[in-house]
């Protein structure tokens, strides 16, 4: 049985919004979900200069990956978040909430100059054991 464990070292800040690490033991698969950025039903962009909408259909495009995969959620050990304005960190925070609940797994976030399409404005990739 797979056993996923949120922890921080004692001397370490303990954050109330993510895991400091993550410990898993017992194991029998890995998932390794590419970046997923919001599409539309025939591929292009979606919600263009929306960032929600986009979140939404991101984490939503996340869950749809892990659930294919075999697990849920909670599976899901590490999340690396790509945001194109670092101010859109705090319109993140409810909609990353509706999926995870306010404490999310261990997780990145950084601002990136571009990503693949110019109307892109988030893409989440992660990790899930199973």
């Amino acid at each position: 049985m797979t056993t996923i464990e949120q922890y921080a070292a004692p001397e370490a800040y303990d954050p109330p919004s993510y895991a400091q690490a993550v410990k898993v033991s017992g194991a029998q698969t890995i998932l390794f979900i590419s970046g997923q950025v919001a599409y539309d039903e025939q591929g292009r962009p979606a919600h263009p200069r929306d960032f929600v909408a986009q979140a939404r259909s991101v984490f939503q495009a996340l869950k749809a990956q892990v659930e294919a995969g075999g697990g849920t959620l909670d599976n899901i050990v590490k999340l690396n978040t790509y945001l194109t304005d670092i101010r859109y960190r705090t319109d993140l925070v409810p909609v990353r909430e509706e999926f995870f609940g306010t404490r999310t797994p261990a997780a990145t976030q950084v601002a990136v100059t571009a990503l693949g399409q110019p109307e892109w404005l988030i893409e989440v990739e992660a990790i899930a054991v199973i």
